[in-house]
C-alpha cells in the first residue's frame, strides 16, 4: 500500500513539474504589452561573469509599451545595452546616459498567430510530460506484487483522474495565454 502511495506522489510531483515548466515557458512568450519578464533571458557581462540582467539593474514598465532598465552602476549601461541586443529579442534599446529605454512595438497579426502557435506547442509538450508521468506510474503500479488487483485498479483510476485534472489545467493556461496574445 505504501508503495502505491509513493507511486501516486511521484506521479503528482512529475505532473506539478510539467505545469511549473509550462508557466515559465508561457511567461517568456511575449503578449501585446511590455513586461519585465521579456528581458528575463538577458545576460550581461558583470566583472567577468555572465549575470542575469535583474541582478545588475531595476527593470520596470512605466506603461504598456515601454520597458526601462535602471542599472545600479552607471558604468553598466553599455554592457546592458549589448546584452539586450545580444539576446536577440527584437528590441532596439535606447541609452539616454542614465537608463535604457525600450519601446515595445505592437505585435502584427501574423506575429500574434506565431506566438499563439508557440504557446500551443509548449502546452502540448507539457501534456506529453503529464502523459509520460501517467504511463510511468501505471507501469510501476503493475510491478507491485504485494497488493490486490482491486488496489492496483483503483490506483490506476486515481492516476487517470490526476492526469485529466492536469491536462484540463494546461488547456486553461493555454486558453488564457492565447487570449492575452491575440488581444490587441
Amino acid at each position: 500500500m505504501e508503495e502505491i502511495e509513493f507511486i501516486l506522489d511521484t506521479a503528482k510531483e512529475a505532473m506539478n513539474n510539467a505545469i511549473k515548466h509550462l508557466e515559465k515557458q508561457l511567461v517568456n512568450i511575449r503578449a501585446g504589452k511590455a513586461s519585465p519578464a521579456m528581458l528575463g533571458s538577458v545576460l550581461v557581462e558583470y566583472y567577468g561573469n555572465q549575470t542575469p540582467l535583474n541582478q545588475v539593474a531595476n527593470v520596470n514598465t512605466p506603461d504598456g509599451r515601454t520597458i526601462t532598465v535602471q542599472p545600479w552602476e552607471k558604468g553598466m549601461l553599455q554592457e546592458i545595452e549589448k546584452g539586450i541586443q545580444y539576446a536577440n529579442l527584437g528590441f532596439n534599446p535606447m541609452n539616454n546616459g542614465e537608463t535604457i529605454i525600450i519601446n515595445v512595438p505592437p505585435l502584427t497579426e501574423e506575429r500574434r498567430r506565431d506566438l499563439a502557435k508557440q504557446a500551443k506547442a509548449e502546452a502540448e509538450d507539457a501534456k506529453i510530460g503529464i502523459r509520460s508521468a501517467r504511463k510511468e506510474a501505471n507501469n510501476d503500479i503493475k510491478k507491485v506484487d504485494d497488493v490486490s488487483e482491486d488496489v492496483k485498479n483503483n490506483a490506476e483510476i486515481d492516476i487517470q483522474e490526476m492526469t485529466d485534472k492536469y491536462v484540463k489545467k494546461i488547456d486553461e493556461m493555454f486558453e488564457l495565454k492565447e487570449k492575452e496574445i491575440m488581444t490587441v
